[in-house]
């Protein structure tokens, strides 16, 4: 692991957010947010936010910086109402320049442009070009906050396009955006700096935020909570076991932090010590052909299933008719670890028991032998015991399980409710608006896409 760093010193800037044009920014109004890449099958978290802010009343429109690669497509997808608008890339230097000239011809942003222009040669090709596309199209439509997911390229972009146009912006950060190795600090503090505010998706991050960029930006960090439509997880607690072996589910990309190189050699280990447990294990990724070759070289070809990729509601479907959840989280030796995966909430909020490493904000759902059972996830005998002892309280102690199940599902309730996720990203949204100043657009007041050079700091060290 890396060793520790010095948070950077980047002074919040708190610019004149005001637009250059006839546009007031209200309490209400339109937003947009601004993703990489959308739909994106693997971010369900990012549609049910969407759909729960519509169902609230705000009006939406969508920015995505790429086109999506995903064959499959969740359902949920067709209940989002607001208008998706993909921004090309540059595809040769004539349609570049072509675009940067429409830019500098727009009346509206004639002003800004040339005080923005040293900052914006610092961008990508790409990032610069789609800035410009997204103040123009945000201005059109009439955008009161740019809202990005993960502090990489999409916030890069809509940071730039605020600075642009006085359109206050802030940002959801996750897990790999802020714990990689990759991940550079003077980076992220400048877009924190710049931002109205951050999300934080739990308490765990917001404390590794403020660690690693210093008191004076930590007041720009708030927790939002991931959030779930709760009526399309309804509660079914388990009866007892469902079948003579116990039958497990694992559910995620197929890498490192997933952890699920350790399940198969716990699962090895249970079979050799007299338990067999069959595994589901649903997901993609670019560890597949080593654990399927793990698997076989463990002799558990009859006991794992390899699913690949499937929709929430069959990954639901699934949840009902299994015994376990397990999901063994760990650091990978990239620094990246999960931040709290959405599949945790969906089993404790449906009722299968849940085991899960005890890394990042697992911890703030999973209270061990109350809402679940913490394990650690390197540790193939803690993997090994306490599925066997789950799995065994499950056919003799239901009635403990089912005081275990409950207390999970109350807490997702209370605290990963996506209305209330909802409420608080529209009220701080109107904050954001309200608080735009008018009068001339100061140039220099924000940087987009300044250098950096400063590494990430230790995880380890804030677990």
């Amino acid at each position: 692991m890396l060793s520790d760093t010095t948070p950077p010193t980047v002074e919040p800037t708190h610019p004149v957010r005001s637009t250059p044009t006839t546009l007031a920014p209200q309490s209400a109004g339109r937003r947009a947010y601004v993703l990489k890449m959308y739909p994106r099958f693997s971010e369900t978290f990012i549609v049910s936010e969407i759909l729960a802010r519509e169902a609230a009343g705000e009006d939406l429109v969508i920015f995505s910086l790429r086109p999506s690669t995903d064959t499959r497509f969740h359902p949920e997808l067709a209940r989002v109402r607001a208008e998706v608008i993909h921004i090309d890339r540059p595809s040769s230097a004539r349609s570049y320049w072509q675009t940067f000239t429409e830019a500098a011809a727009d009346p509206h942003l004639t002003t800004s442009l040339p005080g923005h222009l040293g900052a914006l040669a610092e961008l990508s090709h790409d990032d610069a070009i789609q800035a410009l596309t997204l103040a123009r199209l945000a201005l059109d439509h009439e955008v009161t906050h740019l809202h990005a997911h993960f502090a990489s390229v999409a916030t890069t972009v809509a940071k730039a396009a605020s600075a642009l146009t006085g359109i206050p912006y802030s940002f959801t950060t996750h897990a790999k955006d802020i714990f990689h190795e990759d991940v550079v600090l003077t980076d992220l503090a400048r877009k924190t700096a710049d931002a109205d505010h951050v999300i934080a998706i739990s308490d765990f991050n917001r404390r590794y935020l403020s660690r690693v960029l210093g008191p004076e930006l930590a007041d720009r960090v708030v927790v939002v909570r991931n959030g779930l439509e709760l009526d399309r997880f309804p509660y079914r607690p388990k009866q007892g076991a469902t079948g003579e072996a116990p039958s497990l589910l694992a559910v995620g990309r197929l890498v490192e932090k997933k952890g699920f190189a350790h399940l198969l050699d716990a699962l090895a280990l249970l079979r050799a010590q007299g338990t067999t447990c069959r595994l589901d294990l649903v997901g993609t990724g670019p560890l597949e052909d080593d654990l399927r070759s793990q698997a076989r070289a463990l002799g558990l070809d009859d006991l794992v299933t390899f699913h690949g990729a499937l929709t929430q509601a069959e990954v639901r479907d699934m949840l009902a008719d299994h015994d376990l959840l397990v999901a063994p989280f760990v650091i990978g030796s990239d620094g990246n670890a999960d931040g709290l995966p959405t599949v945790l909430l969906e089993g404790m909020a449906t009722g299968i028991p849940g085991i899960a490493g005890a890394v990042t904000a697992v911890p703030e759902v999973i209270d061990h032998g109350r809402t679940g059972w913490l394990i650690d996830g390197s540790d193939e005998q803690n993997i090994a015991s306490t599925i066997a002892e789950v799995a065994a309280a499950l056919r003799t102690n239901p009635a403990a399980i089912r005081a275990v199940t409950d207390a999970a599902r109350d807490r997702v309730s209370r605290m990963h409710d996506s209305r209330v996720q909802a409420r608080e990203l529209a009220r701080l949204a109107d904050a954001a608006a309200n608080a735009v100043e008018t009068g001339p657009s100061d140039p220099g007041a924000s940087e987009p896409g300044a250098p950096s050079t400063a590494r990430q700091t230790d995880l380890e060290s804030v677990l």
